[in-house]
């Protein structure tokens, strides 16, 4: 979120170990659903000319949790955007109900095909 360490609210520091072997993965898609308790966010990745996208990493986290993401993300866009300029979206309507929706549940006639070429 930032580069500078973050002191919780009990003023104790904490640090965060990042695996020297953690992969990481490009997602141009997401997709968010979410209970009384968690949002779940699905990180997937869907390449040009693919028929089908797979999902790369999935992320469980309290509502509060995802509130205090989605202010640390508007936060450090806003700080990219003062760096590099404005991040310019494609003019359309509906992109978030585009790019960031649950995925359709596959009927029984997509998994009969989802090995068979196209």
């Amino acid at each position: 979120m930032s580069d500078q360490p973050q002191t919780p609210p009990s003023g104790k520091r904490i640090s965060i170990d990042i695996p020297k072997d953690l992969q990481a993965v490009y997602a141009n898609v997401a997709f968010i659903s979410h209970t009384p308790a968690e949002v779940v966010l699905d990180f997937a990745q869907v390449l040009p000319r693919m028929p089908r996208g797979s999902v790369q990493a999935r992320v469980i986290m309290s509502p509060m949790h995802a509130k205090m993401l989605q202010q640390a993300l508007a936060q450090n866009i806003a700080n990219y955007e003062r760096q590099f300029g404005e991040i310019r979206l494609p003019q359309q309507v509906n992109l978030a109900d585009h790019f960031f929706r649950f995925p359709q549940q596959d009927s029984d006639d997509d998994k009969d095909n989802k090995n068979d070429p196209e």
